[in-house]
């Protein structure tokens, strides 16, 4: 029976030079792989337990298993940290469903989409300031969002001509429900699945109601979310493709997924795009 080690203490900046990204063979022969989670609801987070959950680490332990490996080594970190982590060697791979763009697939290896997931808006109880798209705080310069460090929703905003100084960056979504129910800002922006998980939290936040999708160069924004490996890490993240593709074409995948909320459309666009489309190759 696989066999899982938990551990929540982040990696020192000063501790990687001493720290290897592990090759396929490095990780089989140890038997560990180090994955990261950005404490993210449903995506990748830790639970009461201090369990390893969500779509991306229960998907990344049917990987381990297909692969041989025997014991995962979680390591939480910010999600603007994830990628600085990968390139510092830090852990070897991401299950945080980070969604996968062309920037960063110039930072780093992504595997197939695992996960697809569309937008939306947390705002304080009972929406007052009317608020049910991104557009909405390009048009009206008095509306203040929230976007997570690192988030993709910044380059969402920039796209959408929202002002910079119209911004109010946050360090994890943890923040977020502070952020918005004491009017530091007027909404946070979040996948769909985050802001329907924060506002179930605390009734002083809701999901803004009838939400529009951005549009941004004619096309309604979906993202697509997969685990990343360092670069020059070819070799793992191609076995993990090969295990991810088994794992997908099982029964347990799709109900790994929306047990944790992702509707059936969300599983069946996962397979919309390939990484190299969205990489923009």
């Amino acid at each position: 029976m696989i066999k899982f080690t938990y551990s929540f203490a982040l990696a020192l900046a000063g501790m990687a030079s001493t720290l290897n990204a592990a090759d396929l063979d490095g990780i089989r022969e140890s038997g560990t792989i180090r994955i990261a989670v950005a404490n993210e609801i449903p995506y990748g987070y830790m639970d009461m337990n201090g369990k390893a959950a969500g779509a991306g680490p229960d998907v990344a332990k049917l990987i381990a298993a297909k692969l041989g490996v025997e014991k995962i080594e979680w390591i939480t970190t910010n999600f603007s940290s994830l990628i600085p982590g990968l390139q510092a060697d830090r852990f070897d791979m991401v299950a945080a469903e980070m969604a996968i763009l062309p920037d960063r697939c110039k930072q780093v290896l992504f595997s197939e989409p695992n996960t697809s997931y569309g937008e939306g808006l947390l705002v304080a109880a009972g929406n007052p300031k009317d608020i049910h798209a991104y557009g909405d705080f390009a048009e009206n310069k008095d509306l203040k969002v929230a976007i997570m460090s690192g988030a993709d929703q910044l380059e969402m905003m920039q796209a959408l001509g929202v002002p910079e100084s119209n911004m109010v960056m946050i360090a994890s979504n943890a923040d977020a429900i502070s952020t918005v129910a004491t009017g530091r800002a007027d909404a946070y922006a979040a996948t769909g699945l985050t802001a329907s998980g924060l506002a179930g939290q605390s009734d002083d936040v809701e999901v803004a109601s009838e939400f529009s999708d951005p549009v941004i160069e004619g096309e309604e924004v979906r993202s697509w979310g997969g685990f990343a490996f360092a670069s020059g890490n070819e070799d793992l993240r191609d076995a993990v493709n090969e295990a991810l593709a088994e794992v997908k074409s099982s029964p347990e995948w799709a109900e790994t997924l929306t047990g944790y909320g992702f509707t059936e459309a969300d599983v069946q666009g996962s397979g919309a795009h390939d990484t190299s489309e969205l990489c923009g190759a």
